[in-house]
Formats: C-alpha cells, sequence, structure tokens
C-alpha cells in the first residue's frame, strides 16, 4: 500500500468540534485540510495535518456504532483510553504556547532518558497530548 503520510491517522471527539479544531490550530499549528459539517453544524468529519501526519476529528453523539462506543474523558474518570503524540521540532516554544493558552500541563517539560525534550498537556476537552522533540523516526 502506498501512502502520502502516515498510515495510522488517531481520530479524537470532541463536544465542541469547531472550538476544538480551532484550539489545535492556534495553539499546536495543525492545518485544516477538511471540515465537512452535518446539517446540524455539527462536525461530522474533519482531517487537520501537521507535518506529514494527520488527525481526525468529529464531534460526540450520533447513531453510528463507533459513537455509541466513543467516551471522553471526564466519563471515564479523567482518563484515556489511547495517547495523541505530536512530534515538533521546538518542544520548548511549543510548551510555552501551550501554557499561554490556558493548557493544563501533566507533565512538566524534561528531557526523557531516550532524547530530546518532552511534555504532556491537556486540550480543552481533557484529552491529553504528549508533545515532544524527540522523532523515533529519525536515529541520532
Amino acid at each position: 500500500m502506498k501512502t502520502m503520510g502516515s498510515a495510522i491517522i488517531p481520530s479524537v471527539r470532541y463536544r465542541d468540534a469547531h472550538a476544538g479544531i480551532d484550539w489545535l490550530v492556534r495553539v499546536f499549528g495543525f492545518d485544516k485540510k477538511e471540515v465537512f459539517e452535518g446539517p446540524d453544524g455539527r462536525v461530522g468529519h474533519a482531517e487537520l495535518t501537521y507535518g506529514a501526519g494527520m488527525l481526525m476529528i468529529g464531534s460526540t453523539g450520533g447513531d453510528s456504532l463507533y459513537a455509541k462506543r466513543a467516551v471522553q474523558p471526564d466519563e471515564i474518570g479523567d482518563r484515556e483510553t489511547a495517547g495523541l503524540c505530536l512530534i515538533v521540532e521546538d518542544c520548548d516554544a511549543m510548551y510555552a504556547r501551550a501554557k499561554a493558552a490556558g493548557a493544563e500541563i501533566v507533565v512538566e517539560l524534561h528531557t526523557p532518558e531516550y532524547g530530546g525534550k518532552a511534555f504532556n498537556c491537556k486540550d480543552p476537552e481533557g484529552h491529553v497530548w504528549w508533545v515532544g522533540s524527540y522523532n523515533p523516526w529519525v536515529s541520532e
């Protein structure tokens, strides 16, 4: 299978998907590729890109089998069932942007034993992001 970007694309649902998209664009620097709305104005499907990666966004709720299985972090004790990782070139600058935007910092900026710098923060709806400069695709 030939792919142009990542072959694995994470997906996140937001109660206010438009606000989630705006936050990800403003704070992390994602680019909006596509945003498809239903007749009710909710986001049925959105594609945000960051470098060669992509994140799919949708509004919570709906009648699909997937929607019935998806929960938000605050519905399960503020926990996650999957991780979201964002590889950045300048982790210090991204940390400053996240803090300035009011993101809750879960793990402060640090230097992991495997290299680079990293921190963890929550987006406005409680999804935890690992943000770091360590790139497992590039050997050091």
